[in-house]
């Protein structure tokens, strides 16, 4: 059993695994002392000090805010949020737990830290750990692959639309992947060993995926038809921008095209089993656990369809009205005639795609659009105008 409180950093929670969270509450159900970092007290702390667990807020990247976070403490659980400012705040703690006395530090790490990683974030994680290491604070590192949280994320953006879409290139692509709740078992099992080595580290991997047993896990857990589709890197990093911040697009962006284009031999590993007391949740188990929480805010997605005629490399399926709209008088006119007119405005032909939900929407099931579709100026006239006008 670990001696003294741990501190645990991030314990508010995130939008992806939240081990934080999960660590305090494994730590407090077996007794021990916590002092849960958040960055402001909201109900989230509120519900940290219902545990038992001293709340109290710091900044990672003010110095002075860590060093009082950490007086009196003897471990510490590091997890710093896939964003600007890990070298900063590595530093700032590792100071202030030096200082402090700190006799142990776990920090969450990828998978993979070298200083040739594939991902900026990743090579920022090799001269984070090495940083610890040079503090003599007893660091220790435990290190993370793709969270399921990360693929119920990105399937979120267009799961209403019945597609998964993401820059896996073709369904045999190989994904190694773990629950976020056997990541914190891990840690807290870690930060509560009785000999844990300076220098250590304990991969972490619960399942090895293909994209293909990845949607059919989904299709079988949400109870509905799930049908992959391949989407360009461009596409997906613009789209990803509305959600996510800068920083981890381009770690993201990075770490999927090293999945697809650079692929590598996973196993399971033993860690979770031998430190988190159980053995590794399934991507088939966290569906069913967490069927409610895959569907997007409302508002909050863009439409499968519109993807799909920016850039992606297969086809969406479309609803049953559009795939009826072929068939109405007149749409086979209507397409030459909109093709002529796009050629004629610019010199690269717009692509079928564009063309395409364009012209599906002076076909709306709505009658009062569908009525005046031979109107001038009519809705593809207008949408082929704006189309033709962007460069593809």
């Amino acid at each position: 059993m670990v001696e003294g409180t741990v501190l645990v950093t991030g314990a508010a929670g995130g939008l992806q695994g939240k081990t934080g969270r999960r660590v305090t509450e494994l730590l407090r159900e077996h007794g021990v002392p916590v002092r849960a970092m958040v960055r402001t007290s909201d109900d989230r702390a509120e519900y940290l000090r219902g545990l038992g667990a001293e709340v109290v807020v710091g900044d990672f990247l003010d110095f002075q805010s860590i060093e009082k976070v950490v007086d009196g403490i003897s471990t510490v659980y590091f997890a710093y949020p896939v964003q600007d400012g890990l070298l900063d705040a590595t530093v700032n703690m590792a100071v202030a737990a030096r200082n402090a006395g700190v006799k142990r530090l776990i920090d969450m790490v990828m998978l993979v830290s070298t200083p040739d990683a594939p991902t900026p974030r990743l090579r920022e994680n090799y001269l984070s750990e090495q940083v610890f290491e040079w503090a003599g604070i007893g660091a220790a590192h435990v290190r993370a692959t793709v969270f399921f949280e990360n693929i119920r994320s990105l399937a979120n953006a267009t799961i209403a639309s019945g597609v998964f879409m993401a820059p896996f290139g073709d369904d045999g692509t190989v994904i190694p992947l773990v629950a976020g709740d056997d990541v914190a078992r891990v840690a807290a099992g870690v930060l509560t060993a009785a000999d844990v080595p300076a220098g250590n580290s304990y991969s972490v991997i619960g399942q090895v995926l293909t994209v293909k047993e990845i949607v059919a896990a989904m299709a079988r857990g949400l109870g509905r038809e799930v049908t992959y589709q391949d989407v360009n890197d461009e596409v997906w990093a613009e789209a990803a921008s509305s959600r996510i911040n800068a920083h981890a697009v381009a770690h993201l962006s990075k770490l999927w095209t090293a999945f697809r284009t650079r692929p590598a031999q996973y196993e399971v590993t033993d860690t979770i089993e031998k430190l988190g007391g159980r053995k590794p949740k399934t991507f088939a188990e966290f569906v069913a656990e967490e069927k409610l929480t895959f569907q997007a805010p409302e508002g909050s997605r863009p439409d499968a369809r519109e993807l799909a005629a920016r850039g992606c490399r297969a086809r969406v399926p479309r609803p049953t009205h559009q795939r009826r709209v072929r068939r109405r008088p007149g749409y086979q006119t209507k397409m030459r005639l909109l093709f002529s007119r796009c050629h004629a405005e610019r010199s690269r032909p717009v692509s079928a795609s564009r063309a395409a939900i364009a012209l599906r929407i002076s076909f709306s099931p709505a009658p009062s659009l569908f009525s005046t579709w031979a109107a001038a100026p009519s809705w593809s006239e207008k949408m082929a105008s704006r189309m033709c006008s962007v460069p593809m």
